[in-house]
């Protein structure tokens, strides 16, 4: 009896513990999808600078939904952001490539993130399966116990 209970103890503090790490992962997965989205757009961005010419009409965001009217000065080179901050003159060319091997990492580490939430999923429901079995197999029990008189 005692076993059981510590038994049932044990198996909530595993599914805290499972249900945590879930949304840990599922938090992670859509930091990673909102960078994909963000290195898309970038992409597409450049791809569309690449059929325009000197002098197109440009809308730069300047934040807060707003935007200031500029012109393309070149369609040769763009400035990338490298990380920590620290950004680099590059041909379109090598921007989209960097891109595209940026997008190819993040794309597997949301694969990798996934399969390791999927895995976790599987330890939550197996874990709750356990817990209601044994919740049941002791409420059984109770149910069954013979009434003393006193």
């Amino acid at each position: 009896m005692a076993s059981e209970d510590e038994a049932l103890r044990r198996l909530a503090v595993e599914l805290q513990v499972l249900e945590g790490t879930a949304e840990a992962l599922q938090s992670r997965i859509n930091l990673v999808n909102a960078a994909l989205t963000e290195l898309m757009v970038a992409s597409a961005t450049l791809e569309g600078l690449e059929k325009e010419g000197k002098g197109a009409p440009l809308f730069v965001p300047i934040g807060g939904g707003s935007y200031v009217k500029a012109s393309l000065e070149s369609v040769d080179t763009v400035i990338v952001g490298i990380g920590a901050g620290v950004a680099v003159e590059r041909t379109i060319k090598e921007a989209r490539e960097n891109l595209e091997n940026r997008v190819a990492e993040l794309e597997k580490t949301r694969d990798t993130l996934r399969q390791q939430l999927i895995q976790v999923v599987e330890r939550i429901r197996d874990s709750r399966s356990k817990f209601q079995e044994l919740s049941a197999g002791m409420s059984e029990r109770e149910r069954t116990k013979p009434v003393r008189k006193t």
